[in-house]
């Protein structure tokens, strides 16, 4: 690597396409917020030719230019493509954002990829988030190299960046994470901080300076060569240790000198495979300058060393039934096997569907067969339907410019497919297939939301439909406990990025309410009660009197209802009504205005009248009965209690079990679960984890997951269920 001349292909103002999987490339660009993810992006474009000197398209806008919000937000908030072109080599760039709460996003770009490049600030290291991914990335072989940039930085200091890298993504292995190049920076300026002006190949011996604004070969001198020796014997035994050839290490360190052209074919080898990671320098381009810092040596790498769609193994794909079906990778004539890795709408255009297609080939106007499945918990209906494809383009800023097909192994932008949904499968309509959806994290962070005004409630369902149907890490409800409509969210990000795209997008205002958590009422002991309801108005009156007795049930009871009259004193066809009465009251409240549960309520005696009682008399008494007993009772307040998961490394387990104490939480267990991680199993009340996932990302610096599911009601302690009536009658 690092020994061709190359030529610019010119891709601006035109569509980058591919003819062939061999001549694809899909690589998905992982860091945190703040990294250089999306500037780094731009430098290889620029560098391809793909923009102007300015990092311009067309349009005026930069190739990172996607979304409205991004621009507002300062950040990347979404999944974007920007393909380029490379010694005849498409490249598709997936730009994924680092901040947590657009986990999801990070998730379908690893579902589109076949190699990912792992961004690293040298000013901020290497953060445990990331340390994560790259360990899901490796549990499933996919060939990974890392970039490190902000090398401007003051603080900046590639060895020991590459020392870190080393520590934390080769913790098996760390002779497998290795600089290619190293640095080469200039004279010092006045603050005493030598600028990085180029690179030094370690293979090739090579120096190529970036500081003309385009890089520049030359040789290095005799006395650069020593420093480098170090470095580069330790790169080849790195090399040489991941070679298929079992004997180039015992003719190496026998003395044997092994060919460049050798070593560079092994590491490209070893880099597609997934066991050698190579570290790599890049920063953006100088003002009016032609070529970013190491993008060159970038874009070899990508084409020469990440593997090509072949390799990748196919999703487990089944038709509808769930009957697996065996397909060969990337077969551009076989069945037609696509998936929507992202939905999102557009103003002029509509929705725009990013699909990666994995067999097959996809062309405007054909009619496909759409199925989505599995995704009903969140709001996502089961949905088998066939539509037509609209028109094929490559994103490219805010363009998009028109293709005529996809073939197997590529990505494209797909138009007007108006139910496919993220996560959904295309396949052809006489034979519909379905893939297993990839993992994506549960949304635990409630956002309760009311429609400002009437014209908004009117399009707020529409909104949050499609709002649902592009962002599957969003989940809908409509509680019927409480009668709030809830998002739920994966952070306060997420939720504010939500809000701005029903306001913006959708043009629906909504309001932002408390989000109330499902309690309920239950007798503490046993009460009895008195129900009458007489009436003489003149005409037909209304004459039921009944009498009950309540008394509490183990939890999970529910309502019991037994007839205990002897006599007659309530005639046969009014004890249903006496029942309907209690339970209807029962479903209102007695106290609070919470459900009542988990009693039984004996109907003793009563009386009646043979012109003036009626079903709905006696359906009157049975709730003025049951409401008497409440007055005389005392009522327990029942709170909701999840039992959690916390899934946390081993350094901060302590912090949050110390944190679920404050919580009213019960531990109820841990566990270790191999590198260096604990899961622990608790029991605490819904009304304490409103906003847990939260406060444990802050807690755990990002490195901590839960998951929580409903347990029981149970009676709240009476200090909290007082803090909750002094609060004018508003309820969690």
């Amino acid at each position: 690597m690092g020994e061709k001349t190359h030529t610019h292909p010119g891709a601006a103002g035109r569509a980058v396409t591919a003819d062939h999987p061999a001549s694809v490339r899909n690589v998905v660009l992982v860091g945190p917020s703040g990294s250089g993810k999306t500037t780094l992006v731009e430098a290889l474009a620029l560098t391809a030719g793909a923009v102007n000197r300015a990092g311009r398209v067309e349009d005026g806008g930069t190739v990172s230019d996607h979304d409205d919000i991004e621009h507002r937000q300062h950040r990347s908030v979404q999944l974007s493509l920007v393909p380029v072109e490379w010694d005849g080599i498409k490249i598709n760039l997936l730009d994924t954002p680092g901040y947590a709460d657009f986990v999801g996003e990070l998730r379908a770009g690893l579902r589109a990829a076949d190699a990912a490049l792992f961004v690293v600030s040298a000013a901020d290291g290497v953060d445990g988030a990331t340390r994560m991914v790259w360990e899901e990335c490796q549990a499933v072989g996919m060939p990974r190299a890392i970039v490190v940039t902000h090398l401007e930085s003051a603080r900046a200091d590639f060895e020991e960046m590459t020392r870190v890298c080393a520590e934390a993504f080769g913790a098996d292995d760390p002779d497998a994470v290795l600089p290619l190049y190293l640095p080469l920076r200039g004279a010092a300026g006045p603050d005493g901080h030598a600028p990085v002006t180029g690179l030094t190949g370690l293979l090739s011996r090579k120096l190529f300076d970036y500081s003309p604004g385009e890089r520049k070969e030359s040789e290095p001198g005799g006395d650069q060569l020593p420093a480098l020796e170090g470095a580069r014997d330790r790169l080849i035994e790195g090399i040489i240790a991941e070679s298929e050839d079992e004997t180039l290490m015992d003719r190496y360190l026998g003395g044997e000198q092994v060919d460049v052209k050798t070593l560079i074919e092994d590491l490209e080898r070893a880099v597609a495979r997934g066991t050698f990671h190579p570290v790599l320098a890049a920063a953006p381009a100088a003002e009016g300058a032609r070529q970013g810092l190491g993008t060159v040596e970038l874009l070899e790498l990508i084409t020469r060393g990440f593997p090509t769609p072949f390799e990748h193994p196919l999703p487990d794909v089944t038709d509808l039934g769930g009957t697996p079906r065996e397909l060969s990778p990337c077969d551009t004539e076989g069945p037609l096997v696509a998936e929507v890795v992202k939905t999102s709408s557009d103003p002029y255009v509509g929705r725009l569907s990013l699909v990666r297609v994995f067999s097959g080939t996809l062309r405007p106007d054909d009619t496909v067969h759409v199925s989505g499945h599995g995704l009903a918990d969140r709001g996502h209906e089961d949905h088998d339907v066939d539509e037509k494809v609209g028109a094929l383009s490559m994103a490219f800023g805010r363009q998009q410019r028109p293709v005529t097909r996809a073939v197997a192994g590529d990505l494209v932008c797909v138009a007007k497919l108006g139910r496919a949904e993220t996560g959904d499968t295309l396949s052809a309509k006489d034979d519909p297939l379905l893939m297993e959806p990839w993992r994506m994290p549960d949304p635990l962070l409630p956002l309760a939301i009311q429609a400002h005004s009437k014209p908004d409630e009117d399009k707020l369902s529409l909104g949050l439909s499609r709002l649902v149907a592009e962002d599957p890490t969003m989940r809908l409800e409509q509680n019927q406990d409480t009668h709030q409509v809830v998002l739920w969210c994966l952070g306060e990000a997420h939720a504010d990025v939500a809000l701005e795209r029903l306001r913006s997008r959708y043009g629906v205002q909504v309001d932002v309410v408390p989000h109330k958590v499902p309690l309920r009422e239950t007798f503490a002991g046993k009460a009895a009660g008195r129900g009458r309801h007489v009436k003489q108005s003149g005409g037909h009156g209304q004459y039921a009197i009944c009498e009950i007795e309540v008394e509490p049930l183990p939890g999970g009871s529910g309502i019991e209802f037994v007839d205990k009259v002897v006599g007659g004193a309530v005639p046969r066809q009014f004890i249903p009504s006496v029942e309907k009465g209690v339970r209807a009251q029962a479903a209102k409240g007695v106290a609070a205005g919470h459900p009542l549960v988990d009693v039984r309520v004996t109907l003793l005696d009563g009386k009646s009248h043979s012109v003036d009682s009626s079903d709905a008399a006696f359906q009157t008494a049975g709730a003025l009965a049951l409401r008497e007993a409440a007055a005389e009772a005392r009522i327990h307040l029942l709170e909701p209690v999840a039992e959690i998961a916390v899934l946390v490394p081993d350094d901060y387990v302590g912090a949050v079990m110390s944190d679920l104490s404050t919580r009213r939480g019960r531990v109820l267990g841990t566990e270790q679960t191999g590198a260096g991680r604990t899961l622990i199993r608790a029991e605490v009340p819904e009304f304490e984890i409103g906003r847990y996932a939260i406060d444990l990302r802050s807690l755990s610096h990002g490195t901590a997951s839960f998951s929580r599911a409903y347990a029981r009601h149970e009676p709240m302690p009476p200090h909290v269920a007082e803090r909750l009536r002094e609060q004018d009658g508003e309820t969690p």
